[in-house]
């Protein structure tokens, strides 16, 4: 299994990106998905996810700007980012609890796609 993040790109404060997630291989389902971000020197945070029942889990610096969502026909997770700031700068990482088999249930991360934000 291997998650293919992309969207990631240089865009000006106050712009747009969407960012995409695919996960790809033997798959079964996949159970909960996310999104996270790393900015240098600081330690990886949640963005946004999808957890297990289905709900979203949304950090409070997103405030509305970003909408997670997902396509389950295709094994693919979004993350529309609006309004974006220099302070949104970071490495966007996408992971997933893939189900393999009813008793075979790993998490995933992907490998990143860098987000910068210019002032």
């Amino acid at each position: 299994v291997q998650l293919m993040e992309s969207g990631g790109d240089l865009v000006q404060a106050g712009g747009s990106l969407r960012l995409s997630c695919a996960a790809l291989g033997d798959i079964f389902s996949i159970r909960a998905m996310g999104w996270y971000r790393q900015a240098p020197g600081k330690e990886r945070e949640l963005v946004a996810r999808f957890t297990s029942s289905g709900s979203i889990d949304n950090a409070d610096f997103v405030k509305g700007r970003f909408t997670i969502s997902r396509d389950n026909t295709k094994n693919t997770m979004y993350l529309q980012m609006n309004s974006l700031k220099p302070e949104d700068t970071a490495l966007y990482y996408c992971r997933a609890e893939v189900v393999i088999t009813p008793d075979e249930i790993y998490a995933y991360w992907g490998q990143g796609t860098q987000v910068t934000v210019s002032s």
